[in-house]
């Protein structure tokens, strides 16, 4: 195969999440001011798109609360920034069994199922851009947690996303996810320009290694826009293989808290870092308003 490297790239960077990552790190925006506030620092060093989760400002620990989605749009369409929103759909899916011995019922800490139309309660309020779709059921981490998207739970969401106007981000963690990806669109849920995120690395999903992201990227329609990362110490590097496959960036810290050993990051300091390795392989890295043109997307603010 040919190297095709991504002339014209986009970054998009994933400010928070929702991992345990603020014990770790002080750097990690907690408050929807915080988080508002490190997006808006991101798309000034280059993300042309923020990937927006929330959390709860007491605990810290992951969050859907669309009062809070609400304060960090609100407070970035305040900014005069621009930049292309995209908030997770992802939580709400999340199954934690009660024990290999005692499955059922789950356990209560952790677990938090909810319907389609209440997972993307925030994504009708706020309309923004972009808003991911997790294509897929895995395991997570080495105890009980399952990450739970359904077929049927897969088709609901879509429909719905589809007839809000909004452009999903399909999250594929796993080869099989992206069987899933093309059945939703042969169905014509999901409609050009189909977005990917290709999400490697994560246990026990596909892992990082070049064998198999070209595999996953080899097996992509090839009118389909795809981005790729990793975790942790290979998120750097793998801004520069995802480019070097033809796919975009997402760099942030929802994926990793270090710029290098001992040195804990922003996510202004990693975006500038992309932006370092994509203009260092010949790239020009894209405005909001070009990914919009790109992606076929309406501004909404």
């Amino acid at each position: 195969m040919p190297l095709t490297p991504t002339r014209d790239v986009f970054i998009t960077c994933a400010v928070t999440g929702a991992g345990d990552t603020t014990s770790r790190s002080d750097k990690v925006p907690v408050t929807p001011a915080e988080i508002a506030a490190e997006s808006i620092e991101a798309a000034k060093a280059g993300a042309a798109i923020a990937h927006i989760h929330v959390r709860d400002p007491e605990t810290g620990k992951g969050a859907r609360d669309p009062a809070l989605y609400r304060e960090v749009v609100e407070r970035i369409r305040d900014s005069g920034v621009d930049m292309v929103l995209n908030l997770t759909a992802g939580m709400g899916g999340d199954l934690v069994l009660g024990s290999p011995e005692r499955p059922l019922p789950p356990a209560a800490d952790g677990t938090d199922m909810a319907g389609a139309e209440e997972r993307l309660v925030h994504i009708a309020e706020l309309k923004p851009e972009i808003c991911t779709l997790d294509c897929g059921t895995m395991n997570f981490g080495e105890g009980d947690y399952i990450m739970t998207n359904t077929p049927a739970m897969l088709k609901a969401m879509a429909a719905r996303i589809q007839a809000l106007g909004v452009r999903p981000e399909i999250e594929i963690f796993d080869t099989g996810h992206l069987l899933l990806a093309k059945w939703l669109k042969d169905q014509g849920l999901i409609e050009d320009p189909v977005m990917v995120q290709l999400c490697m690395g994560i246990p026990w999903g596909a892992p990082d290694d070049i064998p198999t992201l070209m595999a996953m990227v080899q097996n992509l329609p090839a009118d389909w826009t795809f981005s790729a990362f990793s975790i942790g110490r290979n998120q750097l590097p793998y801004a520069a293989l995802a480019l070097a496959a033809g796919g975009n960036i997402r760099v942030g810290l929802e994926d990793n808290i270090w710029l290098k050993k001992g040195v804990l990051a922003s996510n202004g300091d990693l975006v500038a870092q992309a932006v370092k390795i994509a203009e260092g392989m010949g790239s020009r890295v894209l405005s909001p308003a070009e990914v919009r043109q790109k992606l076929k997307l309406e501004r909404r603010w």
